[in-house]
């Protein structure tokens, strides 16, 4: 169903998702350009490696938000509202999408952006909380064995179909498609992370005092 509001709604989700939360964080409060520096990404992992968690963690925050946003900006909207749930969740889907995609081309910054990790998460939670949490823990359990964010990312995305279509059962034809990209689109922007890997030169996470 393709209508002026649905049109407009993607298109406020997209610039919602290229706000540049890292970009604007390092260069207010800190006169840095975090693309300038580590691994170059516009990111909340790269904002915690290049600026500490003093910054890293309000990124990470905005990002998860983006992503939640565009899901429900649909309640805003009252036509749309009235609509069957199905459609009304097709709509939150594509509007996710929309900001995830704003998030890895915004057009603020010159279409240099992050990976979409954390705004796909906020997605996730916006459209399926208990599966999101399932690949959350996923994360931590990487995380926390590996200290790879990029792995404990891939992992993640890569169980959330399992859980969406084998442990909770979903019958939603339009999300059992979505979780099936959402790996894909995990490894596809992590293919010099998985590089790296295979090489045993990526980084480690560590946490310090800025």
């Amino acid at each position: 169903m393709i209508t002026l509001e649905v049109i407009i709604l993607v298109l406020i989700s997209y610039l919602t998702g290229a706000f540049p939360s890292a970009v604007w964080v390092g260069k207010v409060f800190y006169n840095t350009d975090v693309r300038e520096y580590g691994s170059g990404n516009a990111g909340a992992t790269n904002t915690f490696r290049v600026l500490g968690k003093s910054a890293g963690a309000p990124v990470l925050f905005m990002d998860i938000f983006k992503g939640w946003l565009a899901v429900n900006y649909v309640c805003l909207v009252g036509d749309l509202t009235s609509l069957p749930n199905e459609i009304i969740f097709e709509i939150q889907l594509v509007s996710g999408i929309a900001a995830v995609i704003g998030h890895l081309f915004p057009v603020y910054t010159g279409f240099r952006g992050g990976k979409g990790i954390a705004t796909m998460l906020g997605l996730l939670i916006g459209l399926h909380f208990q599966a999101a949490l399932f690949s959350i823990f996923v994360f931590i359990f990487i995380f926390m064995i590996s200290r790879y964010v990029s792995l404990g990312s891939m992992i993640s995305s890569i169980s959330f179909p399992f859980f969406v279509m084998f442990v909770l059962n979903s019958t939603n034809a339009s999300l059992n498609l979505f979780a099936i990209f959402v790996p894909i689109l995990s490894l596809i922007t992590h293919q010099k992370n998985i590089e790296r890997l295979l090489r045993g030169e990526e980084t480690k996470v560590k946490f310090g005092k800025k």
